[in-house]
């Protein structure tokens, strides 16, 4: 591996191919085109849970569409069989997060409680859904989810180093 998995953020997937040639389709997470621009390296983590390091020999923005190419993929076949990996880059190839701006990896995991100290449980997932992203908040045992979305009236405070993100609930939001 080109790197600790520490140092990694998942930055998009392999969705398909492009070609005969080898190239692939990549779905972003972030839409990001310059952090994968500058990379020379891209780690590829595979369905079966191992990784791959590969020299990223070249990206392109098709029609809103990324595209890549790496190193010892040169056929379409070769190309079908990373369909479905995860695509990762080192931290420090990825621009700094500003003001209120987190990397998905890091919230995933952390606790989620109100402002009046209601624990709700942990970040599990989050979802994109165009005008901002929702997390989906899974209490401890599972029995029970929240879908909190990702905006500044109910998230209130962040701190990722502790672990927590505390938000005020809208009203009816636990109640579902």
């Amino acid at each position: 591996m080109c790197a600790s998995s520490d140092n990694l953020v998942a930055v998009g997937r392999i969705s398909g191919t492009h070609g005969v040639k080898g190239q692939l389709r990549l779905y972003s997470y972030s839409g990001n085109f310059e952090s994968l621009q500058n990379a020379s390296d891209v780690i590829l983590n595979f369905p079966s849970g191992t990784s791959s390091c590969f020299q990223l020999l070249r990206t392109v923005c098709n029609s809103g569409r990324f595209l890549i190419s790496i190193g010892g993929v040169d056929t379409i076949d070769e190309a079908q069989k990373l369909i479905g990996c995860e695509l990762f880059l080192k931290r420090e190839q990825l621009p700094a997060t500003g003001n209120d701006e987190y990397y998905w990896q890091d919230l995933l995991g952390i606790d989620v409680v109100t402002d009046n100290g209601l624990m709700l449980g942990k970040i599990a997932e989050i979802m994109e859904t165009g005008a901002n992203d929702v997390y989906l908040v899974r209490e401890g045992t599972g029995l029970k989810e929240y879908l909190i979305p990702a905006i500044s009236s109910v998230i209130k405070n962040v701190n990722i180093q502790a672990g927590v993100m505390t938000i005020t609930p809208l009203d009816g939001l636990l109640d579902l």
